[in-house]
């Protein structure tokens, strides 16, 4: 019962926290969903505890001699003709413990520049870079830890700037009771070069808290994520959102304490099953509650905020797809691709 009541003091923490988020963060691309695998469990897994390169990335504790000499590659088919994806590497070394080399990538596409008049002057493009360090050994044969250097290195038109972030991770494993549990912090930095002279802009920080469960006798993953240990309100106070309605045109009534209070509780949460039928072949579904409530439209939710995909276990190769709805106009595409070099 210990462990159960450390998760629900670090759930709680938040409470005593009042700041709000918000898009006041350079390098926005460092939390970026890479994975297929990841994206189709709602963008933020970090305690599945699988040979799978492109997890560390999410969570450097779970880079394990497993994954020796494996590669990854992922591509995402993003909104507005934006591509990103990741490539990583992974090596095991008896006294300095496990290795990966990875890049990041965001590419933004062209744009026209003009003047007031309208008038076309040129063509610039917008790309983003991040490579990664990790380094995970293990404490215990129960608990793994893990670090990722991450150099940033940004060009907007002719603004340009240099960074660093560093993510922390700790995994527990009780294969007893099939359950992981993990924490992480996120994108710990700053920037080295600025965009403009005197404007230091905050990195996108982030603390989680997350749980996989297995069943002993069937073949279901449970995933429960918590993000933004570090900030307790995440709603949005606008005036759409004070009242609610309904479809027989009733006097709208005001939302009370306790449903703002499950609302934001729930916009903390990312959940997500796995069914695994067979070693070779896997079904993601999940629901992420803040993403809905951010991207839907007032009267029309649609998928917003579901995600779903699958991956193949072949002989030589590991595909995996994902999709994340992200809006009733469209949703992201998620291709991964990993091998193990010399198999």
């Amino acid at each position: 019962m210990t462990k159960y009541k450390i998760c629900l003091i670090f759930m709680l923490f938040p409470i005593f926290v009042f700041s709000q988020i918000g898009g006041n963060h350079t390098y926005k691309f460092l939390t970026l969903t890479n994975s297929a695998r990841m994206a189709s469990l709602g963008g933020n897994v970090i305690s599945m505890n699988e040979v799978d390169l492109a997890l560390t990335y999410h969570n450097p504790a779970l880079l394990s001699d497993t994954m020796r000499n494996n590669l990854v590659l992922n591509y995402v088919n993003y909104f507005a003709d934006i591509n990103y994806g990741y490539l990583a590497y992974a090596r095991k070394f008896k006294r300095i413990g496990n290795l990966s080399i990875g890049i990041q990538y965001i590419n933004y596409g062209e744009f026209i520049e003009a003047n007031e008049f309208g008038e076309k002057l040129s063509n610039f493009k917008a790309a983003e870079y991040a490579f990664n360090f990790i380094w995970a050994n293990k404490l215990t044969n129960s608990i793994s830890y893990g670090v990722n250097f991450k150099p940033v290195v940004s060009n907007l038109e002719n603004y340009s700037s240099v960074g660093f972030a560093i993510d922390a991770g700790v995994l527990y494993v009780n294969k007893k009771h099939f359950t992981n549990i993990a924490f992480v912090i996120k994108n710990v930095g700053t920037q080295l070069t600025t965009y403009t002279e005197n404007n230091r802009e905050k990195l996108p920080f982030e603390i989680q808290l997350g749980i996989t469960k297995e069943l002993e006798h069937a073949p279901f993953r449970f995933n429960i994520t918590y993000n933004h240990l570090e900030n307790w309100n995440l709603r949005f106070e606008s005036p759409l959102e004070s009242t609610t309605s309904n479809i027989f045109n009733e006097e709208p009534k005001e939302k009370t304490e306790i449903s703002k209070f499950s609302d934001n509780l729930l916009r903390h949460l990312v959940y997500g099953i796995e069914f695994v039928p067979f070693e070779s072949f896997y079904f993601n579904f999940s629901y992420n509650h803040q993403r809905r409530m951010e991207l839907s439209l007032q009267q029309i939710g649609g998928m917003t905020g579901f995600s779903w995909g699958f991956g193949l276990n072949l002989s030589r190769f590991k595909l995996a797809y994902g999709r994340a709805t992200y809006h009733v106009a469209g949703a992201s595409n998620h291709f991964s691709l990993s091998t193990k070099i010399g198999k």
